[in-house]
């Protein structure tokens, strides 16, 4: 295998691995009020109100937001379902660095946009949401581990785009 070859083979391996953490991360803004009670009742069953009662205080209080949201006004959690439906259509962009990620390297560009644009929101909007601020580090956690495999993904698509194509090989390689 050309060293032109295997490199393109470890940037579709890790845009699909980042396509199927976006996908996970989207499917499951849908089940909301099912997770929070399994989260509510896991997190009694692991004693965490007794180890970490913020935790399980807050837990508490988005379950009872969630129940509350459900019953009397379902529509409200039609948001999340637009923000599931956010990552899947951003996944679904990744399929064009995955065909030719040299052309398309934008893509993974606007990610990494997307991931610094998650702390100012977390810091503006939490705080007015009325979010914990140890909340608001979880949800920029995912701003800093998203841009990580991004840069790495960018740092490989440039050093591609550097390596000469053959003549026998002129053309993209076909998707996997």
């Amino acid at each position: 295998m050309s060293d032109r070859a295997a490199l393109l083979k470890g940037i579709r391996v890790r845009l699909a691995v980042f396509v199927v953490c976006l996908v996970l991360s989207g499917v499951t803004a849908f089940p909301l009020v099912h997770e929070l009670h399994w989260l509510d009742s896991a997190s009694r069953a692991l004693s965490v109100p007794e180890h970490l009662p913020a935790l399980s205080d807050w837990i508490e209080r988005v379950r009872h937001g969630l129940d509350t949201a459900d019953a009397d006004h379902p529509f409200l959690l039609y948001g999340t379902d637009w923000l599931a439906f956010a990552h899947l259509v951003i996944a679904v962009a990744f399929w064009g660095p995955y065909r030719d990620p040299v052309r398309n390297i934008w893509v993974v560009e606007f990610g990494m946009i997307a991931c610094v644009g998650i702390v100012p929101l977390a810091l503006v909007c939490g705080p007015l949401r009325g979010i914990p601020f140890w909340w608001s580090l979880i949800d920029m956690a995912f701003g800093v581990f998203g841009i990580i495999p991004l840069h790495d993904l960018r740092r490989r698509i440039k050093r591609l785009e550097g390596l000469p194509v053959s003549s026998a090989n002129s053309t993209p390689l076909p998707a996997a």
